[in-house]
């Protein structure tokens, strides 16, 4: 496994993490995750040097985070960096964020989360959370030991990404879409730069488009066929 230099932090994460949006499941429900399979996919990739995991608060109708707490109950737990996410859109009133917050904590089976995410920000969502002190909140929660690091994921254009990295001068991480289909699409290649000057460590989303570039479009593929070097379209998504 490689390992990255991720922002100002001492963490150097694997260069490839797990995310826990799309377990396999029993069936077309998304909240019947196949519990055995899922957890064991997870320590397949603990074993092999991944060290980043990635779940949210509506993944699998909010049984992902239960799911990955099991996975990574004792040895394995041990042997990561956490993230989740506070659902952005269902904050009404600050004592949402403890609400929320506490219980995630209690889903994970745990009393600390390392990375802490404001889930899927955009123009709307940020404001809102502003008005209601978020950072004030969040700096509690650091210093109560709830959480390690604050960052956010974003869904929305170049300009609200570069307002939200401005708005705040303690962000530790972001989460943003890149994959070679998507350079320019939300925060892009340009955000990606733009983050890393200020000196936030960023996390890759989509870098397959949900799983669509392992099998992508022929006009790619006939591209992909004239490189020297072979991969496969998985591969070449990654790399």
């Amino acid at each position: 496994m490689k390992y990255r230099s991720f922002g100002n932090l001492e963490f150097k994460p694997s260069a490839l993490g797990f995310g826990a949006m799309r377990l396999p499941t029993l069936g077309a429900d998304p909240s019947r995750i196949d519990e055995e399979k899922a957890i064991r996919m997870i320590h397949y990739a603990v074993d092999n040097g991944v060290n980043y995991i990635d779940t949210a608060y509506p993944y699998h109708k909010g049984e992902s985070e239960i799911l990955v707490g099991k996975a990574l109950k004792g040895k394995y737990g041990k042997k990561v960096k956490l993230a989740t996410k506070l659902p952005s859109w269902l904050i009404e009133k600050e004592s949402d964020f403890n609400r929320f917050l506490d219980e995630q904590l209690e889903k994970l089976k745990i009393d600390h989360i390392d990375f802490y995410l404001l889930h899927s920000l955009n123009k709307e969502k940020w404001q809102n959370l502003s008005r209601l002190s978020v950072f004030s909140w969040a700096e509690k929660a650091i210093r109560d030991g709830r959480i390690g690091c604050l960052g956010f994921s974003f869904h929305d254009k170049y300009e609200v990404f570069k307002e939200i990295v401005d708005g705040y001068d303690r962000w530790a991480f972001c989460q943003i879409q890149l994959n070679y289909m998507d350079e320019d699409f939300q925060a892009g290649r340009k955000g990606l730069k733009y983050a890393s000057q200020k000196g936030l460590a960023v996390v890759v989303m989509e870098p397959l488009k949900g799983g669509r570039l392992a099998n992508p479009p022929k006009a790619v593929k006939k591209i992909f066929e004239k490189a020297d070097k072979k991969r496969t379209p998985a591969d070449w998504a990654l790399q």
